[in-house]
């Protein structure tokens, strides 16, 4: 069979690669081809529409964003009318009741010896700032203290990433985690106040139609036909030759390859078994997505949520999503039918038993009072992901250090969720410009030109106006 010549080769079209193959055509660049396995783009934030007619995304996304570039792309995609836009209302639901996230800035709600318990914890703990925790556990004692720990952040966390907290590194924080502030703590205590409004994302939008899937393939969309091919599944990657073959037979030649494939599988079927027993020691969870559609309106006490985190032991899943509540039209009949999208983690420490897990969640559902006894169930649909998330464990940093340079001597490219591993710039937005910058990193041969992957903090930190006078990709679809 022919070689075919591409000076890009990219594989996978979830985000990253999307992002990559759009940034190449608006550059200008012609000779590119963008390979998935799949039956079409959206890899991990891919939607599906089940045999009842209600619509599931891959775990509990939204859309949010660090970058105006992305935000043009969303635009793009689905048109300023295509979105519903949502204030954010999240939840924890524990000691039977529900308790607005962040947790530590609502301890009000909780009973009131706990309350006392949470708030001597952290005192002791902002008295005693010596010691420098080695891993999350520690750094958990050491920033919430003991009561704020064991109440919720240990069980949630351990239920969560399905690895004990030891054994998690701490880099990764940023604004995933809000660090307490004392006086804030106290004074939600003692006004009994809540206070809601924290993170990155306490607005978002979501698509009106087709779920979160539909944004990514009507970006795919953009793309010439015979630039994408979906249903292409890579089996070898030869970095010496520059080389990859599909299983089909095919086999592309490659001056620059970005991949977007979880790291270790990348260099399992490459030629680099030296980096392939690296990459074996990175951890990651399974995730088990669980989508229930209910017949009605959504009750009251849900009415206005978007999502609810679970501590305790009386569920199995970490994470409920009331999904109707982004946009009915994720339900089959809007305003008569309704969903719930639980999300229950698995790993060698944290087995789940299939036989029995969805069982399991209705109960669950049951105990933590998000549906009643005499609700109509119309849709139980499951999905189970191998790669749910990246593992920010304590060898994490070491390995990446060592495996991706080591990659890119080969001009060898791994970026994304599970290609750079990086949970801290894991989200659609920052998948999307990993890819993207990527690309100039190529042509520019600048390192700085990749601020996603080599400076999360910062990037979080801030939100990143683009630095040219630039028309993204025109306005024509294929």
């Amino acid at each position: 069979m022919e070689r075919i010549k591409k000076t890009f080769v990219i594989i996978g079209a979830g985000p990253t690669g999307l992002g990559a193959a759009l940034r190449l055509q608006e550059l200008g660049e012609t000779n590119f081809l963008l390979v998935e396995a799949a039956g079409e783009a959206g890899g991990l934030a891919s939607s599906v529409k089940d045999e009842h007619g209600f619509t599931w995304d891959l775990g509990g996304h939204v859309q949010f964003s660090h970058y105006e570039i992305f935000d043009e792309y969303m635009d793009l995609a689905l048109g300023k009318g295509g979105w519903l836009h949502h204030v954010r209302e999240s939840w924890v639901w524990m000691r039977n009741r529900f308790i607005p996230y962040p947790f530590q800035y609502n301890l009000h709600r909780l009973p009131g010896e706990e309350k006392w318990t949470c708030a001597q914890g952290l005192l002791k703990a902002s008295l005693d700032g010596k010691w420098q925790p080695k891993n999350f556990k520690e750094w958990i004692l050491h920033t919430f203290g003991t009561g704020m720990a064991e109440a919720f952040f240990f069980p949630y966390n351990s239920k969560v990433w399905a690895y004990p907290l030891e054994m998690m590194g701490q880099q990764w924080m940023g604004e995933r985690v809000a660090i307490p502030d004392l006086e804030k703590v106290l004074a939600g205590i003692c006004l009994d106040q809540d206070h809601i409004s924290w993170g990155p994302n306490h607005t978002f939008r979501f698509p009106k139609v087709g779920g979160t899937g539909a944004v990514w393939r009507s970006l795919a969309q953009r793309l010439p036909e015979e630039k994408l091919k979906p249903g292409k599944k890579v089996v070898s990657v030869n970095t010496n030759e520059r080389i990859i073959q599909l299983e089909s037979g095919e086999t592309y030649e490659y001056e620059y390859l970005i991949s977007s494939i979880p790291l270790d599988r990348l260099t399992k079927m490459s030629d680099r078994s030296d980096l392939a027993e690296e990459t074996s020691k990175l951890l990651y969870s399974s995730a088990h997505i669980f989508g229930i559609g209910l017949e009605g309106k959504v009750p009251e006490h849900l009415r206005t949520k978007c999502w609810i985190y679970f501590p305790e032991s009386n569920s199995p899943f970490y994470r409920v999503t009331v999904f109707s509540n982004y946009s009915p039209w994720n339900t089959p009949r809007p305003g008569r039918t309704w969903s719930l999208m639980a999300e229950v983690s698995q790993s060698a420490y944290k087995p789940v038993n299939g036989e029995t897990i969805f069982d399991e969640v209705i109960n669950g559902l049951l105990a933590t009072k998000l549906i009643r006894s005499n609700d109509q169930i119309i849709s139980k649909w499951h999905r189970f992901l191998n790669y749910g998330y990246p593992t920010p464990s304590i060898a994490r940093d070491e390995i990446l250090d060592y495996v991706l340079p080591e990659l890119e001597k080969c001009n060898v490219f791994s970026r994304g969720r599970f290609g750079a591993w990086k949970y801290e710039v894991s989200n659609q937005d920052h998948s999307f410009m990993q890819g993207w910058e990527c690309v100039d990193r190529i042509l520019e041969n600048d390192s700085e030109c990749e601020p996603t992957l080599n400076f999360p903090s910062k990037v979080n930190g801030t939100y990143n106006r683009k630095k040219e006078s630039r028309s993204i990709i025109g306005e024509t679809s294929k």
